[in-house]
């Protein structure tokens, strides 16, 4: 319909050549109601689902401002909380972009600083960065922030999750007051909010959904395990997911997550592993094996996995519960993506209890409580009227059938 289409918007022939090359018909919903205030100049704070297309909703109308000429001078900054989220940005900006002059580049720690400053003093109009790196190629002289026309905050929540607020606030006293920021987040918090009171002036809020809100294709399953029992327990799942399914992993440190790799790999299964210890070769790595699927199955940390851009992820699984519910929001937003079905199972031993139903609060639903035949938990953590509930049902997979049902054993 026309109203749905991308022409509709407001956006130049060349940024609806490259938006169609990419094999988009229809905005999203995000889409439809940032980019139009966008592309007026207006202060925007968007908040929507994980995998809803923010990243377009935030480029499309700083490359159709910018694309007036370029000068080598720095005219937007993106910051982002990870590497890898800046390296998915800066390809989105330079898929968007390939029919513009606009030069695009990406700073961020872990890799050598000598490229990041030859492309910085070579001029570039956009930088995406991580607060950190940005703050020391500034220290340092290699960029200069006066020029800059337009702000983008994007994953606001994690970013102040990982403790950048101090650089952020550093990085907004250096930029000119005149400017249009853009504040995304997959969640609103309290934090966000005051940040971005901080950061923008008169905004406009562009909300997709409900705050806390998932993907409706999301099963939420919740396996009553005992602690010791959790690699057992992870190993049979894992060996029960359709060839074609790939399955994230969410491990709470970067030594768990090497020794349930290693445990994994012992026992027969292709894993790789994602944390912020590893080399940038051993990440990006790891990354394109799963994304091309010859590894089906990535165990990460939450720092690690937020630049994660795989469409087809079948299955996330809470290896341990998130101390803080909102973390659940981002990891299980990783799959069902793009109105399909995708599980989100976690493993829960007795003294995570309180932390799932943190996480059942945020979401305003309980979740059912299963076990796995043969590996039930000695004490099972939930409360004595679910307990009845259960013994009544039947032992059977928690697993999906391919097609996205749940099967018997």
């Amino acid at each position: 319909m026309k109203e749905m289409s991308f022409d509709t918007l407001g956006l130049a022939p060349e940024l609806l050549r490259a938006v169609a090359k990419e094999g988009y018909e229809e905005p999203t919903p995000i889409q439809r109601e940032a980019i139009p205030k966008g592309l007026d100049g207006q202060d925007v704070v968007g908040s929507a689902q994980t995998g809803t297309g923010k990243t377009a909703a935030f480029l499309l109308p700083i490359l159709q401002r910018l694309d007036n000429g370029t000068n080598g001078k720095l005219r937007a900054l993106v910051l982002t909380p990870t590497r890898e989220l800046a390296e998915q940005v800066l390809g989105s900006a330079k898929a968007y972009g390939r029919y513009t002059k606009l030069k695009t580049a990406a700073v961020y720690g872990g890799v050598r600083i000598g490229p990041q400053t030859r492309a910085l003093r070579n001029g570039v109009d956009i930088v995406v960065a991580t607060p950190g790196r940005f703050l020391d190629h500034m220290g340092r002289g290699n960029v200069d922030s006066s020029n800059v026309e337009v702000l983008v905050l994007d994953e606001a929540d994690r970013m102040l999750d990982m403790g950048f607020a101090p650089d952020v606030m550093q990085i907004l006293d250096s930029l000119p007051t005149d400017r249009q920021t853009m504040c995304f987040s997959a969640t609103i918090s309290d934090d966000v909010d005051r940040l971005a009171r901080r950061a923008l002036k008169k905004h406009t809020a562009v909300e997709i959904g409900r705050r806390a809100e998932v993907a409706d294709g999301v099963e939420h399953i919740v396996v009553a395990v005992d602690k010791n029992d959790k690699r057992k327990a992870l190993q049979r799942m894992l060996e029960e997911v359709p060839n074609e399914g790939r399955t994230l992993v969410f491990a709470r440190t970067k030594h768990g997550t090497d020794k349930l790799a290693y445990y994994l790999r012992r026992e027969g299964l292709n894993v790789a592993a994602l944390h912020g210890d590893k080399t940038q070769i051993m990440r990006d790595k790891a990354l394109a094996r799963f994304k091309n699927g010859s590894t089906r199955i990535l165990i990460a940390t939450d720092v690690a996995a937020r630049g994660i851009d795989v469409t087809d992820i079948l299955m996330v699984v809470n290896y341990d519960v998130p101390h803080d519910p909102e973390v659940y929001i981002h990891r299980v937003g990783r799959t069902a993506r793009a109105g399909g079905h995708g599980v989100a199972l976690t493993l829960m031993s007795p003294d995570e209890w309180l932390l799932m139903r943190d996480v059942e609060r945020l979401m305003g639903r309980d979740f059912q409580r299963d076990v796995i035949p043969g590996i039930e938990p000695v004490i099972t953590p939930i409360q004595p009227e679910e307990r009845q509930e259960m013994l009544k049902r039947p032992a059977r997979s928690v697993m999906p059938r391919r097609g996205g049902g749940r099967g018997r054993r």
